[in-house]
């Protein structure tokens, strides 16, 4: 005997008596008399947030972060030339390699969550 054989028998055994489940739960339905569609009728719509939210906030981070950046050019410029050092001049090693995969896993994740919300 195949252990697929036995699982297929266990999955028509389970699949049977859900089914006959399903069957008696039909039968044993309560009619509302349009009570369900009255209320969800009277409900209120769902609070939407207005189509221009999320443009805005873009073009003010943007903003943002442009005002920092002509606010302290010199700042720019020194994080330019360091995060280029630490590409081109420093040698890699692998605990520096796995620091620059956790912190790309960490923005992946970040980006994932931001994505997925529900607003």
């Amino acid at each position: 005997m195949m252990a697929g054989d036995a699982m297929d028998r266990r999955d028509d055994w389970l699949e049977c008596t859900l089914r006959a489940e399903a069957a008696d739960q039909g039968a044993q339905y309560l009619a509302d008399d349009g009570f369900t569609a009255r209320v969800l009728v009277h409900l209120p719509p769902p609070a939407a947030l207005p189509a221009w939210r999320r443009p805005a906030l873009i073009l003010l981070w943007l903003v943002a972060a442009g005002a920092a950046v002509a606010a302290l050019p010199d700042l720019a410029y020194d994080l330019f030339r360091s995060l280029v050092a630490a590409v081109v001049v420093v040698p890699l090693t692998l605990s520096r390699i796995m620091i620059a995969l956790a912190v790309l896993a960490a923005l992946a994740w970040s980006a994932i969550v931001y994505v997925m919300r529900e607003e």
